[in-house]
């Protein structure tokens, strides 16, 4: 996500606001989503950051091995 549609994103999916622990009144701004990106990169951190989340997935076998990608444009049909 760029950091404006992140910020969409956290009003609009519920899920990812779980994940933040944030509720509706208290979403960040772009402007605040994009120095908090600016500080993890500042002090390497997002690697680390990652390596956790995934550990925590793959310790619950929630971790995506092979996917697939599937076009879902909404096209007029007579």
């Amino acid at each position: 996500y760029s950091d404006p549609a992140m910020e969409e994103a956290l009003y609009e999916t519920t899920i990812l606001r779980q994940f933040a622990g944030l509720s509706l009144d208290r979403i960040a701004d772009e402007t605040t989503i994009l120095n908090f990106r600016r500080l993890l990169e500042k002090h390497e951190l997002a690697g680390g950051m990652l390596q956790v989340i995934n550990g925590y997935l793959g310790d619950r076998g929630l971790m995506l091995r092979q996917g697939t990608v599937v076009d879902a444009t909404i096209i007029h049909a007579p």
